[in-house]
Parts: structure tokens; C-alpha cells; sequence
């Protein structure tokens, strides 16, 4: 089940206090545009590795002629010449629209189980249809593109590893992967998966992006997304997350990094009546097909099949429709 806002989630502050320490000592070597920008970074003892780094062509402009000296002074500048323009991410496209501003915003009030009270979904949600915000530089020419390295400390800092969880570093990889988004353009999403996992991971989404099956974001989990009071309307993929499966007391397969979340709006978990995330009820009809949904015999379903990973929508007690994991629980 997802890693990120909907749920309560396990933490301990001794694993945070760690993970700075780490993050702290470490070599220091770049991380290119990382979560929403260009960050330094320092490689986790004891990897043995290297991180890759995403880029995408530049030209490099040619310089400037400087002008023969003059007596004469310059014009003053025009009033009417316009500003460059900041960058900006394009307008998307394909009938996605921006995330509504309340969008991880508005906290549930919680049940005594310690899930957020189930609501109707909003109608800007009914269906959802969120254009990506890019944090890492799209695949340059529109091509997939994946990168297997070493976890950056960069990346452990802001991650919910700490020496507590059930894997070590050693035991993780950081991927990146090109994915489309539901606005039909291509983008870098990138996971936290066990080393066991990440060549399965490269080829499951290599087939997802020929297939254009639509993903609406795929980032790290962090322990504040992970331990963030429930709004019920996350919808981030993602794999390692350093935590207790839903509703018990023993490790997930995210904890292992040997399971991923994909989707999780779109394919939400279903016990009796309980629904997670809280507010994707809609979703709840299957038979009601939607983009970025998992059904039997689809892109991602087949894709992950062919690795022999499980999928939480063949369960019988319940149905964890987002959910992928290596040995099926």
C-alpha cells in the first residue's frame, strides 16, 4: 500500500537523527536537479558506488562580441523591451489539468483505527486527471531512459531509511526511470528499490512506457509524507518505505524495498469499508475503467506478471489494487 499522505505510518526519531548524521559525513558528490532542484550530495559509506546523473543536451552559446570602445554613451535601454522569461513547466496538455491548491492539504479527521474518516471523492478528482510537476529533467528526445546507482546520501537524507528498518543501504538502489504522464508527456520519476528488484524494475517500466500507461508522480517517500496526518488524496508510485504493512505490526515489503505502489488514487486498497486512500471511493468501481487504472490484463498488471511479482488485486480477503510485491504478500 502507498507510502506517501493518506495514512498513519511508523517512524522512530533516533532513525531521523541517524539519517542526518549520515547525510553529514558523507563525500560530497552532485545530484543533478533532484527533487525540484539542483542539490550536493554525499555518497553513503560502505556503497561502493558511485551516483549516475540525469542530464540532458545543452548547446553552449557562443560569446558575446565585445563592442569597439566609444566616446558616445550608450541609449538608454527601451521601456518597452520585454523581460526574459523565467522556465517554466509546459501547460499541460491532453485534458490533465493542475493539482487543485488544497490538493495534501485538508487533514481527515481520524477513526479509531487510526485511518482518516472515508468521504466522497471531490469532483475534481472524479476522474482524476493531474498534470506531472516535473522534479527531475524529462529524458532528453522523449526516449526511456533508467539509471541503477548507488543510493546518494542526498537521497537517504530525505528517504525513510534508518538503521532500524529490516534492509541496509548496501541492500538498496536509487533508480530512475522515464515514465508519461497523464498530461501524454514524458518524465523522470525515480524509486528507492532492494538491488534484487531494480533490473525488474527498469523492464517493468520500460513497458509501461511503450504502452503510454500514465503515472501522475514518482518521487522518494520521505518520513514527513510518511508520517503526515491522512488527507486521503495521494496518489504518489513508489517503492521502499521503511514501515509496518496496513494495519498490523510487521514489516512491510516496502520495507524491504521489494514491493512498489503504483498509482495509488486510481487503485486504492479496499477492506470491507474502508478505502485508501480515503477519498478515491470512485475508484472503487472497477468495472468503470480510467486512465492509470490496474485492471486484470492490463499494461502494468501483464508487465509485472512477466517478473513473477504479485499483484494485490488477485487477493481474496481484500484488494490492494495499487500493489506489486516480489513474493506476492
Amino acid at each position: 500500500m502507498d507510502g506517501a499522505r493518506g495514512t498513519r505510518r511508523r517512524c522512530g526519531a533516533p532513525q531521523r537523527r541517524a539519517v542526518r548524521a549520515l547525510a553529514a559525513t558523507a563525500a560530497v558528490v552532485t545530484l543533478a536537479a533532484c527533487a525540484g532542484g539542483s542539490a550536493t550530495a554525499g555518497a553513503p559509506s560502505g556503497t561502493g558506488a558511485t551516483t549516475g546523473t540525469v542530464t540532458t543536451g545543452a548547446t553552449t552559446p557562443a560569446p558575446t562580441p565585445v563592442p569597439a570602445t566609444s566616446t558616445t554613451p550608450p541609449p538608454a535601454p527601451s521601456l518597452t523591451t520585454p523581460a526574459t522569461p523565467a522556465a517554466t513547466t509546459p501547460a499541460p496538455s491532453g485534458g490533465a489539468t493542475p493539482a487543485p491548491s488544497w490538493l495534501g492539504r485538508r487533514v481527515l479527521k481520524l477513526r479509531k483505527d487510526g485511518y482518516g474518516v472515508m468521504g466522497p471523492t471531490p469532483p475534481e478528482l472524479d476522474p482524476r486527471n493531474i498534470a506531472t510537476e516535473d522534479t527531475l529533467p524529462p529524458p532528453a528526445g522523449g526516449t526511456f531512459r533508467s539509471t541503477v546507482t548507488a543510493v546518494p546520501a542526498s537521497v537517504v537524507a530525505r528517504s525513510t531509511w534508518g538503521p532500524g528498518c529490516p534492509v541496509t543501504l548496501e541492500d538498496l538502489r536509487y533508480v530512475t526511470v522515464s515514465f508519461i504522464g497523464f498530461d501524454g508527456r514524458p518524465h523522470t520519476g525515480e524509486l528507492l528499490v532492494n538491488k534484487a528488484a531494480a533490473p525488474a524494475m527498469v523492464r517493468v517500466f520500460r513497458k509501461l512506457y511503450a504502452a503510454r500507461f500514465p503515472v501522475e508522480r514518482m518521487v522518494v517517500t520521505t518520513v514527513e509524507e510518511r508520517d503526515a496526518p491522512p488527507t486521503g488524496d495521494g496518489n504518489t508510485t513508489g517503492a521502499f518505505n521503511c514501515r509496518s504493512a496496513a494495519g498490523t505490526t510487521h514489516w512491510s515489503q516496502h520495507a524491504y524495498g521489494l514491493a512498489i505502489d503504483v498509482n495509488p488514487f486510481m487503485n486504492p486498497y479496499m477492506k470491507g469499508g474502508i478505502t485508501l486512500p480515503e477519498l478515491a471511493g470512485t475508484y472503487r468501481d472497477r468495472a468503470d475503467v480510467r486512465p492509470g487504472m490496474i485492471t486484470r490484463g492490463s499494461p502494468a498488471a501483464r508487465a509485472f506478471a512477466a517478473e513473477g511479482w504479485g499483484w494485490g488485486g488477485n487477493w481474496k480477503s481484500l484488494k490492494d489494487y495499487m500493489h506489486f510485491s516480489r513474493n506476492g504478500t
